[in-house]
């Protein structure tokens, strides 16, 4: 065989191998995504009804408080390391000589943030009126600083094809917490007590972070007393671009809660969250496939990105996402009375207007990342900025006038200039034509139409058990059959989709 025959085989090979890669890695990205989701949801679940809308709301805040620093505290040095360490995978020596200087500099700021924290609890419950914020406060400085450090560990596993890690880290946070949080709250413990489950199932996760980091690359990746090996300059300098972009976008998810905190309370926070955080599931298979996806952009030094991974992938999450509109919509009244409660009436407007952005989350995931493993961070920092402008001009605007929905709208609007310009990025990167996108956006919209108006028929205030599945099934068929009948997909489509599905799972399933 000539050598240019080897080296088309050589890249077929390769090529092969990544379609497998990603189907597993996707695979596993879904069961931590999933596995984690689950547990929140049952947590979530448990603490808005144990709680009730004050200490819930207590709760909830100290969460976007210390939501708004975890970004901060990684600098963007977790991501800029992912991005070298894609670059270089297969290499363990040099992606441990990543990791090492990465892990240098982690260290340093994330102790740093979350002591400022802890030190800062007392000062930050008093400024909003709430005393009984400040020992939630303390906990999450200590939840803070295991996020920040597993960033950096999940990070890595994850550009280097390493999900099964990921998912050991995730199952373990998920479940001391739930096994922690719930004892201390039925004795009593209320916000605070939640909190401090919520640091025992972080620090927990991040030993077997650590652990796991041990096995992969050995001590290499822990010689903090070694010199540096020439890549803490470039992740340095490629962090302080993620850091702007990163940080603004951590001001933007949350800046609305925030806001709600001071201008109306603690109480109006939980009716805001609570909707949010149950209806997190709806966009773990756009996590998971992103996770698997964007890696596979960087500039390999054997491969080109794969752009038709990144199309198809695009393709499928909008589908997928717009099947969750109709019953956001249509069933939002009976969705929150079943899961939360009547004391959250009012987050049955905060649903319906917070659709738009759940559909938009499954579509932020995969552009952010792959914009950042193209090495494109600095151009995203006009769009992040742009979107945190937007967001709390018409935050401050509407809140005080209408109230939790006013944060809703601004949510939406800021996420929308996100979005939009990430896909603008990504276009310009890979050569990506915006005709097929806006196509499929279109008939994905019309097949959610037709959902709705089959889920209406089943009524949308109270719903009988066999209404539900009924509806859900009837809703479902017209989904489907309205993108078969507009060609967006074909039957050839599913088969391929469900074939994927298997194979992932199974992968999943051999790995664990």
């Amino acid at each position: 065989m000539t050598s240019s025959g080897h080296a088309r085989a050589g890249a077929a090979a390769a090529n092969v191998e990544g379609e497998e890669s990603i189907r597993r890695n996707a695979g596993f990205a879904f069961v931590v995504n999933m596995s984690g989701a689950v547990f929140t949801a049952a947590l979530t679940l448990f603490l808005v009804r144990a709680l009730g809308p004050e200490g819930y709301g207590l709760y909830a805040l100290a969460l976007s408080i210390t939501a708004l620093l975890v970004l901060p505290s990684d600098f963007g040095i977790s991501t800029a390391a992912a991005r070298f360490v894609a670059e270089r995978r297969g290499d363990r020596t040099a992606v441990a000589a990543i990791v090492r200087d990465a892990l240098r500099l982690k260290v340093v700021i994330a102790l740093s943030v979350s002591t400022t924290l802890f030190l800062a609890s007392g000062p930050v419950a008093r400024a909003y009126g709430e005393p009984s914020l400040d020992w939630p406060l303390r906990a999450m400085a200590l939840v803070l600083l295991a996020q920040s450090l597993l960033q950096l560990i999940g990070g890595t596993f994850a550009a280097h094809g390493r999900m099964i890690a990921n998912l050991k880290i995730g199952l373990s946070a998920s479940a001391v917490e739930l096994g922690t949080v719930v004892p201390i709250v039925l004795l009593g413990g209320a916000a605070a007590g939640a909190a401090f489950g919520r640091a025992a199932g972080w620090g927990v996760a991040l030993a077997v972070g650590i652990v796991e980091l041990a096995r992969f690359h050995g001590r290499a990746a822990f010689g903090l007393g070694r010199r540096s090996s020439g890549t803490t300059r470039r992740i340095a300098g490629y962090a302080g671009a993620l850091l702007i972009v990163e940080a603004a976008y951590a001001l933007f998810d949350q800046i609305g809660t925030i806001l709600i905190g001071g201008y109306i309370g603690a109480a109006a926070v939980g009716v805001f969250q609570a909707p949010l955080r149950l209806v997190a599931l709806l966009h773990l298979p756009a996590l998971a496939v992103a996770t698997a996806v964007a890696p596979r952009l960087a500039r390999h030094e054997r491969l080109e990105p794969n752009v038709p991974a990144f199309q198809f992938a695009l393709r499928w999450l909008i589908v997928l996402q717009s099947a969750t509109i109709a019953p956001l919509i249509v069933w939002a009244e009976p969705i929150v009375n079943l899961l939360l409660g009547s004391e959250y009436e009012e987050s049955v407007n905060v649903l319906r207007a917070m659709t738009p952005y759940i559909f938009l989350t499954g579509i932020a995931p995969l552009v952010s990342l792959a914009a950042n493993y193209l090495g494109r961070a600095r151009l995203r920092i006009p769009f992040a900025l742009t979107a945190l402008v937007v967001c709390v001009a018409i935050d401050v605007v509407l809140i005080p006038r209408i109230g939790v929905i006013g944060a809703a709208v601004g949510s939406v609007a800021g996420f929308a200039v996100y979005v939009l310009g990430h896909l603008g990025i990504c276009r310009s990167a890979l050569g990506l034509p915006l005709a097929p996108v806006a196509a499929t956006v279109g008939r994905s919209l019309l097949a959610a139409a037709v959902a709705a108006a089959a889920l209406a028929a089943f009524g949308v205030h109270e719903l009988a058990v066999w209404e539900w599945f009924a509806g859900a099934t009837l809703a479902s068929a017209a989904f489907v059959g309205t993108l078969l009948a507009t060609r967006e997909i074909s039957r050839s489509d599913l088969g391929d989709v469900l074939r994927t599905v298997r194979r992932a799972l199974g992968a999943t399933m051999r790995g664990a």
